[in-house]
C-alpha cells in the first residue's frame, strides 16, 4: 500500500504577491489618474494625464511631468502602473534641465512646448488603441473646454436658469459625457434638450444614491476603434455642447462663436500622424447597472 504523506492544503501562493511595484521607474512614460496624484488631485485643464516619470526609483513617490501642461506632480504608481513607452536617458535628462530651469526663472513656456511635443510623439508612436484611447480623447476635450469655456478645470458649466447648473465631464474611458446637476427630481427641459443635442447617442439618467447624492445624466457614445472614430465622437460632442450653450445661454454663446470664427476651433487630434488598422470590431456597450434609459 503506498502512503501518501503530503497533506492537502490551500495553496498560499496569493500571500506571496505584494499587490505593488518595486521597479525602477525612471524614463518611463505612464498614463495616471486622480488617485494617484499625491498633492493636488484634478489636475489642470493643460493635464493630458500622461507622463514622463524623471525620478521612479520607488514607484510609490515617483516624480513626474504631465506632457501637457509640463508640471511636475509626485505620483503613487505603485498599485496601478500603465507605461505605454520608454524615453531615452538623455531626453529624461533634457527634460530635468528644463524643469530646473522653469524652477529658477518662473517661465516654464519652453519646458511646455518640448514637453506636449515629447507626448504627441509617444502617441503618434504608440497608435490609437483600447490604452491609449482615454488620453486621446481626453487630448480632443481639452480642446473643446477651451474653446467653450475656458477655465482651471476640464469640464464646461452651463447656465440652465436661476440657480440652476450644471457641469458637463467626460469619462474617458467611456467615452461619455456625464452631466452633474443639483437635482434631485428629474429635470425634464434638461433631458430634452440632452436629447436633441446629442441625437442618436444613449441618454441615460442616474438616480441619486444617498441624500447628499444629486441626479447625473450620461450621453454615452460608440466607444472608438480607431482615431477617425474618436475625432467622430468629439466632433458630435462639440456640436452638442454648442447647441446646448446657444440654447440656455444664447448671449454667451454669440462671444464664443465671434471668437471661433475669428481663431478657428482647436483639434490638435487632426495635425497627428496615427497608422490605423483597416478594419476592428466595435463592441457593444452593455446597460449601465442601475441606470434609466431617457426617451
Amino acid at each position: 500500500m503506498q502512503m501518501n504523506t503530503t497533506q492537502e492544503t490551500r495553496p498560499e501562493a496569493l500571500g506571496d504577491v505584494q499587490g505593488i511595484c518595486e521597479l525602477p521607474l525612471t524614463r518611463a512614460v505612464v498614463q495616471y489618474r486622480d488617485h494617484h496624484e499625491m498633492d493636488a488631485p484634478g489636475g489642470r485643464i493643460e493635464d493630458i494625464r500622461l507622463a514622463l516619470v524623471v525620478e521612479g526609483r520607488y514607484a510609490a513617490t515617483s516624480e513626474v511631468v504631465d506632457l501637457g501642461s509640463g508640471r511636475v506632480k509626485v505620483l503613487d504608481l505603485s498599485t496601478e502602473l500603465v507605461v505605454l513607452d520608454w524615453a531615452y536617458g538623455p531626453t529624461v535628462d533634457h527634460v530635468s534641465e528644463l524643469i530646473t530651469a522653469a524652477a529658477a526663472t518662473r517661465e516654464d513656456e519652453e519646458l511646455r512646448r518640448y514637453s506636449f511635443q515629447l507626448g504627441m510623439r509617444v502617441l503618434e508612436r504608440v497608435g490609437f488603441g483600447p490604452l491609449t484611447r482615454p488620453t486621446f480623447l481626453r487630448v480632443g476635450y481639452r480642446d473643446i473646454c477651451r474653446d467653450l469655456d475656458l477655465h482651471e478645470g476640464t469640464s464646461i458649466r452651463l447656465v440652465l436658469g436661476p440657480g440652476r447648473l450644471t457641469r458637463a465631464y467626460l469619462d474617458y474611458d467611456a467615452c461619455a459625457l456625464i452631466f452633474r446637476t443639483a437635482f434631485h427630481e428629474p429635470d425634464a427641459q434638461l433631458e430634452h434638450a440632452l436629447t436633441e443635442a446629442f441625437p442618436g447617442a444613449d441618454l441615460r439618467r442616474e438616480e441619486p444614491i444617498g441624500a447628499a447624492d444629486s441626479i447625473s445624466y450620461h450621453v454615452r457614445f460608440r466607444l472608438p476603434t480607431k482615431l477617425a472614430e474618436a475625432r467622430t465622437a468629439l466632433a458630435s460632442m462639440r456640436r452638442g455642447l454648442a447647441a446646448l450653450m446657444a440654447r440656455f445661454e444664447p448671449d454667451r454663446f454669440a462671444s464664443v462663436e465671434q471668437l471661433l470664427e475669428t481663431f478657428g476651433a482647436r483639434e490638435t487630434l487632426s495635425g497627428m500622424n496615427i497608422y490605423e488598422p483597416l478594419s476592428q470590431v466595435v463592441p457593444v456597450l452593455p446597460p449601465i447597472p442601475g441606470s434609466h434609459v431617457v426617451h
